[in-house]
């Protein structure tokens, strides 16, 4: 009994020790439908700020996803709508959770004892086709575009698009260099194969796949092939291990926590513990593994990782250093 009550203890002092940080999550979607608030402490769906705190998440990147009924006509209003949701519940939240856009203020906010809140886009339909527009984006706080959602769009294609096998457009490419020169964070999940391999031939900065897993545990379009993998990793950017089931296991399976680390752990051997990390997807999907059925569950990914015997160092770079390293050399 002794031991045990040692061993969670050195557990949770881990993670408490650790920066939690997570790449991706569709709450914003949750917020301006209002099917809830951000502060209430409920089981709807997978994130809230009290859910937050008791799985000790630190630091979040929030993503504008455009649905399909505003593509592409009212993609860029539908993008304003969502990031003032964002500032409206974070202002009214303010002693709990604040808006960082570089380092310093990452840092700020957990210094304050605050989560940090980043603000990224799932979809470059936002710019429509305008570096203006990603310039403006910008300067309201955006640090992360997703270049694609699964259909095509003006920057490429997404991994719906497989027959046409096509490359970045010249504005994608432009995309490309005007967010290298702002200091954003390139992110490559669900763009199609032919796309991925420009972004790593024309980027200058690493690049990040915010919330994707590996093909080879889970043939998933979704999922990305070994030497995508090692392609991100020696641009040294990092992967965001995704949650939802159908990218972690086969269909007639049940996911559990030890299945996202699974992918963690295929990542970690395969190129390095340094390229990998958290991109959760809460509330972008309705499912989510045994084990991990909300924010507050993170605690057993910490668990799992001991477990399967990482070092107290190496867990806290899949948690969260990770993550830091890139935003910090990147983000401006």
């Amino acid at each position: 009994m002794i031991k045990n009550c040692e061993h969670i203890k050195l557990l949770q002092n881990i993670h408490d020790n650790a920066i939690i940080f997570d790449g991706h999550c569709d709450t914003v979607l949750e917020l301006a439908r209002k099917k809830r608030l951000l502060p209430e402490g409920t089981n709807i769906g997978h994130l809230d700020i009290p859910r937050m705190k008791e799985g000790g998440l630190n630091v979040q990147i929030f993503a504008v996803f455009i649905e399909e009924l505003y593509k592409p006509k009212d993609s860029l209003k539908r993008t304003l709508q969502l990031i003032d949701c964002i500032y409206r519940y974070i202002e009214n939240n303010k002693k709990e959770i604040s808006i960082a856009t570089n380092y310093k203020q990452i840092m700020k906010a957990l210094s304050s004892d605050k989560i940090a809140a980043i603000i990224s886009i799932e979809g470059g339909e936002a710019l429509e086709g305008d570096l203006g527009i990603l310039r403006i984006l910008y300067k309201l706080g955006v640090r992360l575009l997703t270049l694609t959602w699964n259909q095509r769009n003006q920057i490429g294609d997404g991994i719906g698009e497989q027959r046409t096998k096509s490359a970045l457009t010249e504005f994608g490419l432009q995309v490309i260099d005007e967010m290298n020169n702002l200091g954003m964070l390139v992110d490559v999940s669900h763009l199609s194969e032919n796309c991925f391999w420009d972004v790593i031939d024309r980027s200058k900065d690493p690049i990040v796949a915010s919330h994707s897993n590996c093909f080879s545990l889970c043939p998933n379009l979704r999922n990305l092939k070994d030497n995508q993998i090692e392609a991100i990793a020696k641009k040294n950017g990092i992967i965001g291990v995704n949650y939802v089931p159908d990218f972690l296991i086969n269909k007639n399976e049940v996911a559990t926590v030890k299945d996202v680390v699974n992918h963690i752990e295929y990542i970690a051997r395969n190129v390095g513990v340094d390229y990998v990390g958290l991109g959760s997807d809460f509330d972008g999907t309705v499912d989510l593994p045994l084990g991990l059925e909300g924010v507050n569950k993170i605690p057993n990914i910490t668990e799992e990782l001991a477990r399967r015997g990482y070092s107290e160092q190496d867990i806290r770079k899949i948690l969260g250093e990770n993550w830091i390293r890139v935003f910090k050399k990147v983000v401006k």
